[in-house]
């Protein structure tokens, strides 16, 4: 089944590594085979990856983003979520066992969105200052604030 994808004027997507941005217009794009794909929304800066639970999704993210690194990073994705598992109780720890699981699938995006509830609850815990992606607070990622994802395109 094909995935289509709305997009708003200058929007980011990721598309197996490659950042995409739209034009000027709201469009809409169609990704008709398997492709690992997330909204620049979604992407978390590096910077920004300053409590467990972000470093471990700054993780998926960067494994999701950049395939050669997906070998390279299972492993310390894995003690991440193993250490977040000890920190969380009954009602959340689903969420970290869930992401495991995937990401021993190979499928980092529903790692990604499975650590997202995790986000919501670490920054009611910690407080509303907790540094996260852009979907999860309703606003927009400026430039600043953007993860670096620029590559050669040649």
């Amino acid at each position: 089944m094909a995935l289509q994808l709305t997009l708003k004027p200058f929007e980011r997507i990721v598309i197996n590594g490659c950042v995409v941005r739209n034009s000027a217009r709201k469009s809409t794009i169609v990704i008709e085979t398997k492709a690992d794909v997330v909204r620049g929304q979604d992407l978390l800066s590096r910077k920004a990856a300053v409590t467990p639970v972000n470093q471990a999704y700054f993780l998926v993210q960067t494994a999701l983003t950049d395939p050669a690194l997906q070998d390279k990073l299972r492993s310390p994705i894995q003690k991440q979520l193993a250490a977040l598992a000890t920190t969380f109780g009954p009602p959340t720890v689903h969420s970290v066992f869930e992401a495991a699981n995937f990401v021993s699938q190979g499928d980092f995006y529903k790692a990604l969105r499975a650590l997202r509830p995790l986000m919501k609850r670490e920054a009611e815990i910690l407080g509303a200052n907790v540094p996260r992606p852009a979907s999860l607070r309703g606003d927009i990622v400026s430039e600043e604030e953007e993860p670096a994802l620029s590559r050669d395109a040649g």
